[in-house]
């Protein structure tokens, strides 16, 4: 039989549960954020507000959704019985139907297009290596940073073992007759990869319109039961904060949508279950260097555009600052790799498993043969290592985002370059910081006045780069 024909309406709702690497990469501990009163941190409050009570009301079990390595990394120290809640309820749904309901996320958030290759498979092998780690199996999908996307991050995903991703419907083209797919995008390559497709204005409509709990039937029947008049899926995709964090009503609207399904016409389903029990068969084209949040293609995190409001030309300067820092940075560790003979990139992959505590660095080089090493180069390279992982910090993409340079978010991201510059003069000596320092200065914040080199000051000078490194304190 026809699977169209036999298949009813499916819904899926997929969650992107994420939070920036907000610790001072000096301390290991995050700076009281004072706008997120009465918490300590955003950390905190948004727990409070939605990761905590949609763990107790057991959504996490019905819904698709992925939970970014820095933010597992933060509920696992800070608010262990939720995380634990999260995993179980994964783990829970794989038992039952035989596939996970989790996906991966590349560890950083980083705008995958935007990133050199070796960068690029740096992210996604991190992001299944903190995947596994934490849930302990293989992910099938894979969540891209803001759903920005090319041809080569696809490819990337397909050497890794993953089978599909989430894009959204103005990112492809073709005929989206099976609505939310799962359909076919096949790569230059020669491979091809799953892509299901979300529905902007359903999940819109969810994301930015969502109705008080009392109405969540009313809702349903305007902008769900019309859709279900045709089978096949249907894919809501938006932040995870959207139910309880942006909407403090929607923990409890979430949980009615994922009870209601019987009496509006759809089945209630997951991503990684529908792939297995719907293969895909239609392919479609993919538009490249495009985002879920950007209609400008990827100008938002490359030099600014009027998605963010007011001056945002500093995003331009602030990029070739990192640039040209990462370049020097790496400069430094292909060095060493140099003398002390080994592979430098494919042993930077590997490094995840002592940023998850699950080696020392010691024994991490040992396992890669290089226990040869003498002392004071075992304790160099491992400084040059871990000045890699807040070289990859640095670009998370809400350093980008939104409208201001003085933010929390860029400031973040000077902040982990600065201990990527620290660390490597403690192994080479070499200072990097002034070509660092005067391309800051270019970027200057519309709102205060301060330009990135204020900021690089009053960072060093909090941050007081005489103290010796310890290791690695988060993914």
């Amino acid at each position: 039989m026809d699977n169209k024909a036999a298949s009813p309406c499916h819904l899926a709702i997929h969650g992107h549960f994420y939070q920036p690497p907000r610790e001072d990469p000096f301390t290991g501990h995050i700076p009281r954020e004072p706008s997120a009163a009465p918490y300590a941190n955003w950390n905190e409050r948004i727990t409070a507000e939605c990761y905590r009570p949609n763990a107790q009301a057991g959504n996490f079990e019905r819904i698709s959704f992925n939970l970014g390595g820095t933010l597992a990394r933060w509920l696992d120290d800070h608010a262990d019985e939720t995380y634990e809640r999260i995993v179980k309820a994964e783990q829970r749904h794989r038992s039952i139907h035989g596939v996970g309901n989790g996906i991966a996320q590349p560890v950083h958030h980083t705008i995958l297009p935007l990133a050199r290759r070796r960068d690029k498979i740096c992210q996604v092998r991190w992001g299944i290596a903190s995947f596994e780690h934490r849930f302990g199996n293989r992910p099938e999908g894979i969540w891209l940073p803001e759903m920005a996307v090319d041809h080569e991050t696809l490819e990337i995903l397909v050497s890794e073992g993953i089978r599909f991703t989430i894009l959204s419907d103005e990112q492809v083209y073709g005929d989206l007759e099976a609505s939310g797919g799962p359909y076919r995008v096949a790569l230059p390559g020669g491979a091809e990869i799953a892509v299901f497709v979300r529905d902007r204005h359903l999940s819109n409509r969810l994301s930015f319109g969502m109705p008080d709990s009392a109405y969540v039937d009313d809702w349903l029947e305007d902008h769900v039961a019309w859709r279900c008049r045709r089978d096949g899926l249907h894919v809501i995709a938006t932040d995870g904060e959207t139910f309880g964090h942006h909407h403090r009503q929607g923990v409890a609207v979430l949980r009615r949508i994922l009870a209601a399904g019987r009496r509006h016409g759809y089945q209630l389903t997951t991503l990684g279950r529908y792939l297995h029990e719907h293969p895909p068969e239609a392919e479609i084209k993919l538009i490249e260097n495009t985002a879920w949040s950007c209609s400008h293609g990827l100008e938002r995190w490359l030099v600014g555009c009027d998605c963010t409001p007011g001056y945002s030309r500093w995003k331009g300067a602030l990029r070739r600052a990192l640039d040209n820092l990462a370049c020097d940075l790496d400069r430094a560790y292909t060095c060493e790799a140099q003398q002390l003979g080994f592979e430098p990139w494919a042993l930077r992959d590997r490094y995840i498993d002592v940023v998850l505590g699950k080696l020392s660095g010691e024994s991490f080089l040992n396992d890669n043969g290089l226990a040869h090493l003498m002392n004071e180069e075992t304790q160099r390279l491992l400084q040059l290592l871990e000045a890699q992982l807040h070289r990859q910090r640095m670009y998370t993409s809400c350093a980008f985002f939104f409208d201001d340079l003085d933010r929390y978010e860029p400031r973040y991201a000077i902040a982990n370059a600065i201990r990527a510059l620290a660390l490597t003069r403690y192994a080479t000596g070499e200072d990097l910081s002034h070509g660092f320092r005067r391309d800051l200065s270019v970027a200057v914040s519309p709102r205060s006045g301060l330009t990135g080199a204020d900021i690089f000051d009053e960072i060093v000078t909090r941050a007081e780069l005489k103290v010796r490194p310890g290791p690695p304190r988060c993914v």
